[in-house]
């Protein structure tokens, strides 16, 4: 059987590009157990709730649903379990820095398999205020508008 090749997404944090602005994003590996590999095979987690802590040197994700796998057995997983993040030293001292100043937090942005092995992408993000979010929603609707608008003319 042939290696997976290229990036296969499971699931999108796209609320967390609403609530936070992402100054940085990283690559991190995941620690994981067998069942939870298959039920993220079948395309099933939720990075809605989720967020990052560094302990005692090491990254570890949080509040991150991945259901239980439905043909496990008694050796399945809990579905809101901490897993360990895999992070060059460097970086996880960078986080560890960056989130002490204050004002910041590490959340997950894209749970994806790449080349077969599971990963995620996390971002160093500063909360938005509400006006910030209005703003957004407000450019995102401009942008709608000309796109329609120059779709409709050229016919």
């Amino acid at each position: 059987m042939p290696r997976e090749t290229g990036r296969k997404v499971i699931a999108q944090n796209k609320r967390a590009r609403h609530d936070y602005h992402v100054d940085e994003t990283f690559e991190a590996g995941l620690v994981l157990q067998g069942t939870e590999v298959k039920s993220l095979r079948e395309g099933r987690a939720s990075l809605v709730d989720g967020y990052a802590s560094i302990d005692n040197g090491e990254a570890w994700l949080l509040n991150v649903h991945i259901p239980e796998y439905t043909q496990g057995t008694w050796t399945n997983h809990t579905a809101r379990r901490k897993r360990k993040l895999l992070l060059h030293r460097k970086e996880i001292e960078k986080l560890a820095a960056k989130t002490k100043e204050g004002g910041l937090t590490i959340v997950p942005l894209v749970l994806y398999f790449k080349d077969g092995r599971a990963k995620i992408e996390i971002g160093l993000a500063r909360g938005k205020k509400d006006w910030d979010k209005r703003h957004a929603l407000a450019e995102q609707q401009a942008k709608r508008e000309m796109a329609r608008a120059l779709r409709h003319r050229t016919r």
